[in-house]
């Protein structure tokens, strides 16, 4: 970041005269804006966004090649059959039956040193990581579809993505990442609307704060009880074991169970894996899609971009799906009744409670899982309530991190920056543009001592303020540019907020797609942020079109969506109730957005 304040002004053009902004024009910006439902109406969501099915799932191989993973079901089938007769022959080999015979894969007896049996802590907590795991898989995915593309590269150019399971983009150089998305069915995403990330949003960051709260009191109790003994290998024969176990079920000539004594090696592995490893990737990868700690702790962001991060956060997810499925079969298939009461009856035996109880457990489940859409449809201010009030004080906590500058260069430029959002098309907006701008002004008012109303002539005359930051699409794709333009704290010198000014509300030339002015509040602490400026050049030229012209707001701790382009307008308020619908901004007021979004 270069900040010039201690530079001459650019260019030879004095500061236009300054004009006292009316409060008749804050209250034309307010009337201008709509107030969005309390309910979801599927045929008039995001404006109308028509269905839009994806393709199937495909994983590019070389450069250009994509392999169709539906292709992977009749081949792991193919491979699966040829390893159980691979294993059924090797069975017969004598080093072999003698590998086995020194490495049977399990713990030789009780010991005292492993705790008997499950207590009931460990099925209270298994119901209810499997309950919250079924809801943060599925608005996983949903949120997924939003940017159904994944990248190992920092940026998200087009082509250079290794998963997707959308087509490629169209030639439209005006393509926007929201046509992108794709739609689900209603009872595999959640809720399965296309572009209702808002929602999906509340449903995975609310349900993990109660997923990571359920598996620190996990890690508490595995510990303080001796159970950690039951899943952490302590000897390096547990590979051996392992590898005998495998050949074991291949061979389909399956070792004795006894997990109410001790876990065979090959499930010891697996739960350490999943316990230990996964659980706390998926965390790890969450925060690394974070813009405010991303641009905070720029040595972790260096390794950990959120393209890395969204990548292997999606490869955790897949991981959990296939523990969960192989555990389940294996359940299923070595003894029902008795694995049944280990988990829900806190007994070894092969009666029916164990049964009953997980039979119980999973109507709970099933009910839940067909009530999700239609509730978050008919209550998605609820959804939104309850999703903040878990999430939130991580939020405030973290969007008060003051970003550091410097953390890219020229070189890190992405090549490829999607576009987003309605284009402004009011006649207003074309006549700006046929007059290159002439005509432009930025009206800044409200809680101000010197209301003021700034051209681009007066703008461009300002200290100039330049930053290379990344972009946080909260759909998920991401990309680097060079940012030119004022920063807040030299509007803010100019108009002089008054004590009582709370948020920042900017207003856009453009109207949100279910029409109404777009619009988003910022909390006003963070207007003298390093990285918080009203940019007019985009990599050393002046604003795009499709990127926001002729001015858009830099707020590098939050989301893409806050991110206001083709700003018409600035109002200094001490609330934002009564502003729109009253959540904060226009995405807030439609699509159930946060107006906290720095997660």
């Amino acid at each position: 970041m270069k900040d010039c304040s201690d530079e001459p002004t650019r260019g030879d053009a004095a500061i236009s005269a300054k004009a006292r902004v009316s409060q008749a024009v804050v209250e034309q910006y307010r009337a201008e804006l709509s107030v969005g439902e309390d309910v979801v109406d599927p045929a008039t969501w995001a404006g109308s966004l028509p269905a839009a099915r994806g393709i199937a799932p495909r994983v590019r191989v070389g450069r250009s090649r994509w392999c169709n993973l539906v292709w992977l079901l009749p081949v792991g089938f193919v491979l699966l059959i040829g390893a159980v007769g691979a294993a059924k022959g090797l069975r017969t080999v004598a080093s072999v039956q003698r590998f086995i015979a020194r490495n049977p894969g399990r713990a030789a007896g009780s010991s005292p040193e492993i705790p008997v049996g499950l207590p009931v802590w460990v099925g209270v907590q298994h119901f209810f990581n499997l309950f919250l795991l079924i809801f943060i898989i599925r608005s996983g995915v949903q949120i997924f579809t939003d940017h159904p593309r994944l990248y190992w590269t920092r940026h998200s150019t087009p082509g250079k993505d290794w998963f997707r399971a959308q087509k490629p983009i169209p030639a439209d150089p005006l393509w926007t990442a929201k046509q992108d998305s794709i739609s689900l069915p209603g009872q595999v995403g959640l809720p399965g609307l296309r572009h209702s990330i808002g929602l999906a949003r509340w449903w995975h960051l609310g349900c993990n704060v109660l997923w990571l709260a359920n598996g620190f009191a996990f890690y508490v109790l595995v510990f303080t009880t001796g159970h950690w003994r039951r899943i952490v290998p302590t000897s390096w024969a547990v590979f051996s074991n392992a590898g005998s176990v495998l050949v074991q079920y291949l061979s389909l000539h399956w070792p004795k169970e006894n997990g109410w004594l001790a876990y065979n090696s090959l499930q010891q592995l697996a739960y350490f894996v999943t316990v230990f490893i996964a659980a706390p990737l998926a965390f790890l990868t969450g925060l690394g899609m974070s813009p405010a700690l991303s641009t905070r702790f720029r040595r972790t962001s260096k390794v950990l971009s959120i393209q890395t991060a969204r990548s292997l956060h999606f490869l955790v997810m897949v991981w959990f799906l296939a523990f969960i499925t192989t555990h389940v079969a294996l359940v299923l298939t070595t003894g029902l009744r008795r694995n049944l009461n280990h988990m829900y009856a806190g007994e070894d035996g092969h009666d029916w409670i164990g049964f009953w109880v997980f039979a119980a457990t999973m109507v709970v489940l099933i009910c839940t899982w067909v009530a999700a859409t239609p509730f978050t449809l008919k209550h998605p201010r609820t959804v939104q309530r309850l999703g903040y009030a878990l999430i939130g004080p991580a939020q405030r906590l973290f969007e008060h991190i003051d970003s550091n500058p410097g953390e890219y260069t020229e070189a890190d430029i992405s090549p490829y920056f999607w576009h987003n959002g309605k284009y402004p098309d009011s006649p207003e907006y074309r006549a700006m543009v046929d007059d290159n701008f002439a005509d432009y002004h930025l009206r800044v008012s409200g809680l101000v001592e010197q209301p003021t109303e700034f051209d681009l002539a007066a703008l461009r005359a300002m200290p100039y303020h330049e930053q290379i930051t990344q972009h946080f699409c909260i759909q998920g794709w991401s990309g680097i540019a060079k940012w030119g333009g004022v920063s807040m704290q030299t509007i803010m010198d100019q108009v002089r907020p008054m004590v009582e000014a709370k948020w920042v509300v900017f207003y856009a030339l453009s109207d949100g797609p279910d029409a109404g002015v777009y619009y988003d509040a910022h909390p006003i602490e963070q207007m003298s942020f390093h990285l918080t400026m009203l940019a007019y050049d985009m990599n050393d030229q002046p604003l795009s079109f499709g990127h926001g012209a002729p001015l858009r707001l830099r707020n590098e701790t939050q989301l893409g969506f806050k991110q206001v382009k083709w700003l018409k307008g600035i109002d200094f308020v001490a609330d934002f109730a009564d502003i729109g619908g009253g959540y904060g901004g226009y995405n807030q007021d439609h699509e159930f957005f946060g107006y906290r979004q720095s997660i």
